[in-house]
């Protein structure tokens, strides 16, 4: 990823600009996947509340799900990094 910052850098501004431009548009959309830690899981638990006639689910197995999610995404992440 570094690289290729690199080399947009030395193309000018403008290049530069729209490519930090896609990496934020980027994470934006990750962050809305129906993920648990992430916004989109908050999300899906707000959608399924509503389809479950606003009974909420118990906010104790809801930070379960939320932890469990949270440890798997920070392992994909360390996999990621030393692969």
């Amino acid at each position: 990823m570094t690289a290729v910052t690199g080399e947009v850098a030395k193309s000018g501004i403008t290049p530069l600009l729209l490519w930090m431009a896609f990496i934020s548009i980027n994470l934006g959309i990750v962050n809305l996947l129906p993920l648990p830690a992430l916004d989109g899981g908050r999300i899906f638990f707000v959608f399924l509340e509503m389809i479950r006639g606003g009974r909420r689910i118990s906010p104790k197995i809801e930070g379960l799900i939320h932890g469990i999610g949270f440890l798997l995404l920070i392992g994909l992440m360390i996999l990621i990094t030393f692969e």
